[in-house]
């Protein structure tokens, strides 16, 4: 199969637009995307100083070597900083593995690379709360969210970039559709600045999983990792089976779940306004009510 813009060989086809990208076509379209999702969300800005989140994994690894790349070629003298956070919940024989992952591409780089853990933030890993009855989606995105926000800003970050590809928008779109959540919906998009919460960014959220993973590849960067072992107890695993399949079925169905999402937005005007945070107090950190969910978390685990 033949390149749709050339003669070469394709590494790729959308079924849902029919198109075919050879190597060199893929990577120069995957990174014009990415730049025009940044450019479009106003996401980088002159002087920013932007901590990517990276797990190892596919997603954040090609974030960051897709940024670096950006910000040195098309975005020359905009005088950006770019820095890892790098977060070890404590998962014996995942964790570590995705760790190294996460320093070579850093190091391969020359980027800094913070490295944060539950043990250190909270005084116990992932697992050890597994084995005392937790659920470990709800401890690990509960405290992973507050370690990375913590980290953010004591390193002086203005935002914070995540790996979020088109598939983990459209799962999170239609988890919150299937629970009737609405007002959760309306906060997934923040539309203005909190104190005491770095602002996240998501440059890859319209580029589908399996492209991210391809551009990995044909850029030389991609390791392949196991996936965490306790995904399959969350409700997102379930959600994510669900949309492939409907993607398999009717191809486009995620892109059009997240443009579906859109309009809901535009559509709700300011219906469900995103509501002030106030400060913890314990920690200090953003939250809804005086006790934010990681120190009432922290503080219920300790009681178990």
């Amino acid at each position: 199969m033949k390149c749709s813009k050339c003669d070469s060989v394709a590494v790729m086809s959308r079924r849902h637009s029919g198109s075919h990208l050879c190597a060199d076509h893929f990577t120069e379209e995957f990174e014009q995307n990415v730049l025009d999702t940044i450019l479009k969300g106003s996401m980088v800005e002159d002087g920013d100083r932007i901590a990517v989140a990276v797990s190892g994994g596919k997603d954040s690894t090609a974030l960051l070597y897709v940024l670096n790349k950006i910000l040195a070629d098309r975005l020359a003298g905009s005088e950006v900083e770019l820095f890892a956070i790098t977060v070890d919940e404590g998962i014996i024989g995942y964790r570590d593995d995705t760790m190294k992952l996460a320093r070579k591409v850093a190091g391969d780089l020359g980027i800094r690379q913070e490295i944060v853990s539950f043990r250190d933030e909270y005084g116990f890993n992932l697992d050890r709360a597994v084995q005392d009855g937790a659920m470990p989606c709800t401890v690990c995105g509960v405290f992973r969210k507050n370690a990375l926000n913590r980290a953010a800003k004591r390193l002086g970050a203005t935002k914070l970039a995540t790996g979020h590809n088109l598939d983990d928008e459209a799962q999170s779109v239609m988890m919150n559709y299937l629970k009737g959540d609405m007002e959760r919906l309306a906060r997934f998009r923040p539309r203005r600045r909190q104190p005491g919460l770095v602002p996240r960014i998501k440059p890859l959220r319209e580029i589908p999983e399996k492209e991210v993973a391809l551009y990995g590849i044909v850029r030389g960067f991609y390791e392949e990792s196991t996936e965490c072992p306790y995904a399959r107890l969350s409700f997102r695993s379930d959600v994510r089976d669900m949309m492939n399949r409907l993607e398999d079925l009717f191809p486009g169905t995620k892109r059009s779940t997240l443009k579906g999402y859109e309009r809901v937005l535009e559509l709700a005007g300011d219906r469900w306004v995103q509501m002030d945070l106030s400060s913890c107090r314990t920690c200090g950190e953003p939250c809804v009510k005086g006790l934010c969910k990681a120190c009432e978390l922290q503080a219920k685990l300790k009681s178990e």
